[in-house]
């Protein structure tokens, strides 16, 4: 198999099978062997009733259904195990994604040996404001965070060779950080492609600005997990040692001077230097703690599926 495509959504009855014809129609005019893998997210309209359909019809179609909407990195992770073609490309299902623009995206990966390629929607038809604005304010910090110089993080349009999405863990929201996960798994050979946008052909988008708002979170996330999350007592252990040896100094300092140099003064405990030793030490120790806990919670970690699949076609 040469290609597998998959394609998150949430509610895209109308375009789904102008999407899967597009699709077939660039396939085949190009002679790829290839499969289309729907992941439906917990839809409530009929978008899986069309999915059956379309995997009645083609046996190169299969269908994910979850069991409720759990979020699209989610529906990415599912995608991910049941594709088996060499290369893998990500696509949203609201016919922005351009088709055509696959065989290229494969060319790039499977003989220009790209690990990943990224597509970037440089000229967008969505709102200046609501999320030209904010997408372009997230990327650059994306870029200066994370290292990888990609302009359009948030691109739904990739290809990856299948050995990354094999090897990459994608949970929570972090879909939009694909290429960081794959980078810090040691896939260093990440490509851009300036990609057509289209505008919105039936309904509207299931994003608001919000995601931009998680997004941010998430980019501190990711931030955290690259440098500290095989080593978490190197930050926790740090901050744990500097705030004990702080409140540990002010405590020697509040004995001498007690003991040797104004032994009638006010009581230790009517001092704020007190409160601050106090505090100090017991914030320096639950740091210390959430250090040595961390680093124990990553030895025993085991991979866990957090979404439920209700029913599958042709997989």
């Amino acid at each position: 198999m040469q290609l597998s495509i998959v394609i998150p959504l949430l509610n895209e009855e109308e375009s789904l099978k102008e999407l899967y014809g597009w699709i077939a129609e660039v396939m085949q005019s190009n002679h790829f062997l290839f499969e289309v893998i729907f992941i439906d997210d917990g839809s409530s309209d009929h978008s899986w009733n069309v999915i059956q359909e379309l995997s009645t019809q083609n046996k190169n179609v299969k269908g994910i259904r979850f069991h409720r909407n759990f979020g699209k990195s989610q529906a990415l992770h599912a995608g991910f195990k049941e594709a088996t073609g060499e290369v893998v490309i990500t696509m949203d299902a609201d016919l922005q994604d351009n088709p055509e623009e696959i065989p290229e995206l494969y060319e790039l990966v499977s003989k220009n040996d790209f690990d990943i390629v990224s597509g970037w929607k440089k000229k967008r038809y969505d709102s200046f404001l609501s999320k030209n604005l904010p997408s372009k304010l997230f990327n650059w910090a994306a870029r200066r965070t994370s290292g990888v110089q990609l302009h359009d993080f948030n691109c739904g349009l990739k290809a990856f060779k299948n050995e990354v999405i094999k090897t990459i863990e994608v949970s929570g929201e972090m879909h939009r950080y694909i290429p960081v996960l794959a980078k810090n798994a040691g896939y260093q050979k990440i490509g851009e492609k300036v990609v057509r946008h289209q505008a919105r052909k039936y309904g509207s988008t299931k994003f608001g600005i919000e995601r931009f708002i998680n997004g941010f979170l998430d980019l501190v996330t990711i931030w955290f997990v690259t440098k500290f999350g095989k080593r978490p007592m190197h930050l926790f252990g740090a901050l744990g040692v500097l705030m004990f040896f702080i409140g540990f100094s002010f405590s020697i300092y509040l004995g001498i001077d007690k003991l040797f140099l104004n032994p009638t003064g006010r009581l230790i405990t009517d001092r704020p230097q007190f409160y601050i030793a106090l505090a100090s030490m017991i914030i320096g120790t639950q740091l210390f703690l959430a250090g040595f806990l961390g680093e124990i919670m990553i030895r025993f970690k085991k991979a866990t599926e957090n979404y439920k699949i209700s029913e599958t076609l042709n997989t």
